[in-house]
Parts: C-alpha cells; sequence; structure tokens
C-alpha cells in the first residue's frame, strides 16, 4: 500500500538517520544474521507458532518479517509496515522470488494507525528512531488482539558500547551516533520507558532480560558493529558531524583493535520485553 506521493517517500528516505542505500540494507543484512539466535528464541518464549497473524513493526528490509513468514507458515500471515519505501520493495522483491504469498508489506509511518487483528506483534530497534514512543506503543496495543503478544528488542544503555582497553575514538562515535538520533527526534535509550509505556497503554510484562555481549574479533557478534563503524561515520560526515580524516582515524583504531591480543568490545545493551495484551 503506498499512502504518499514520490517526493514525501524521497524525502523519507533522506530523514532515516541511518539511511536506506545498499550499504545500509547489507549492513542490516549482517546485523540481522548475527542476532538472529535470540531472536529466535525471544519468538520461543513468547510462543510464536504455526498458523499465526503477526505484524512486524518497523520492518526495515524485511530480514525477520520473512522469518516470521517461515515460523507461522502459510497457513498464518505476517504484516510487515514499513516507512520506506525502498525498504518496503527490497522486501517485496525477495518475497517474490522465494514464491512466499502469506507475507505481505504495507508503506506508511509506524506512527499513523497500524494494520489490526493481531496475534502477536515484533518491535526491533525501531522505538529508538520515532518521535512519540508512546503513540508507538499505543498504535501496537490498538492492532492487536486482547490476549496477543508484543515483543521488543530495543536499546537500554547504548553507551555500553566500548571496548577493553579502551578506544577513545569509539568513545567518540558512539557519542555522536546517541546526539544524532537525539537530533533526529528519536531515544537512544528509549527501552528505559518502553516497559511504563506498555503497562500504561494495558499490557502485561511477562518477561525482560538485558541482553550485553563482551565479544573478541574473532567472534561472529564483532561483525554487526565492526560493519557500523565502516559505513556509520560517512553518514555522521554527511550530518556535518565528521570529517575524512576523523573517519579515517577511526578506521584505524579499529584496525588496531582487531590486532591487539586480549581485546574486548562491550555490546550496546538491548532490553529484550515480551508483554501480554490484557
Amino acid at each position: 500500500m503506498d499512502r504518499t506521493s514520490a517526493p514525501v517517500r524521497k524525502a523519507a528516505e533522506r530523514d532515516y538517520v541511518l539511511g536506506t542505500d545498499d550499504v545500509e540494507i547489507a549492513r542490516l543484512g549482517v546485523q540481522h544474521e548475527v542476532w538472529t539466535p535470540r531472536m529466535l528464541e525471544c519468538w520461543d518464549r513468547a510462543g510464536i507458532e504455526d498458523g499465526m497473524r503477526v505484524l512486524d513493526v518497523g520492518c526495515g528490509p524485511g530480514y525477520a518479517t520473512l522469518d516470521l513468514g517461515q515460523r507461522v507458515g502459510p497457513t498464518g500471515e505476517v504484516v510487515g509496515v514499513e516507512r520506506s519505501q525502498r525498504f518496503v520493495t527490497y522486501g517485496t522483491q525477495r518475497c517474490l522470488a522465494r514464491g512466499t504469498d502469506h507475507v505481505h508489506f504495507v508503506q506508511q509511518d509506524v506512527l499513523e494507525p497500524l494494520p489490526g487483528d493481531f496475534e502477536a506483534s515484533w518491535c526491533r530497534w525501531v522505538a529508538s528512531f520515532v518521535k512519540s514512543p508512546e503513540q508507538l506503543v499505543a498504535n501496537i496495543a490498538a492492532a492487536l488482539r486482547p490476549g496477543a503478544t508484543a515483543m521488543f528488542h530495543e536499546y537500554a544503555n547504548y553507551a555500553t558500547w566500548r571496548m577493553a582497553p579502551r578506544r577513545p575514538l569509539l568513545e567518540e562515535f558512539v557519542g555522536h551516533v546517541m546526539a544524532s538520533w537525539r537530533e533526529a527526534g528519536g531515544e537512544p535509550d528509549v527501552a528505559l520507558q518502553l516497559p511504563a509505556l506498555l503497562e500504561q497503554h494495558g499490557f502485561r510484562i511477562t518477561h525482560l532480560e538485558p541482553i550485553v555481549w563482551v565479544l573478541g574479533p574473532q567472534q561472529p557478534q564483532w561483525r554487526w558493529l565492526a560493519s557500523y563503524l565502516e559505513s556509520g561515520p560517512e553518514r555522521l560526515r554527511e550530518l556535518g558531524r565528521v570529517d575524512a580524516a576523523w573517519i579515517e582515524r577511526l578506521h584505524a583504531e579499529l584496525r588496531e583493535a582487531e590486532r591487539t591480543p586480549g581485546q574486548r568490545m562491550m555490546t550496546p545493551m538491548v532490553l529484550e520485553i515480551i508483554a501480554e495484551r490484557t
């Protein structure tokens, strides 16, 4: 469903704080691959199963949307809602390539009323970027049946992303990222607000769990953050926060860290939230 004119769509692509280009789509693919085991554990815990109707809120290029489609099977249905037309097109093309006809995408802002009558919703790294987390939660509540389950993976403490031994340019980068999200109207630590907002909108919290990893360069999760350190600084340069020389120094710091025996990286804290619609 296309609810916007072409000029509005182009503006929406530009104002995605992380962008929507091919590099970002590839980075999101790496991120999804790394987080798939924890995502599937969350779905197991929430009871997502064959035949269910599930809403993927702010689905991006649709990586999790297609995985939800596999989880619920052809007797179920998955609807991914995404503001970026570019992401919607990418996800739709992947569905067509797989011959998947029970997964659909809707192009709209998640702060607009969402499609309804779902048994579950999934929302990952979306609430950090919206201007009204309360409206997002209200829209999810309205989209779910009584007894349905809402699932979130959202950041609770983005500044835990550090290295041991410390690397100063990484810490500068994290500060720039958090500031850029806030300048765009988002909140990097939004998960601290979500449990109370969910309870205010008729949910009962059934599971809360912080997720933080401490990684070495050989571990696959390292790739998730290293890929962002490769692509994210260019977006910061476009926003006028850093220059090319600073990016070059940051990349040199990353390469040095990857060669340093005993180097560790701590990941941004994610909060897993599962809540039941009462």
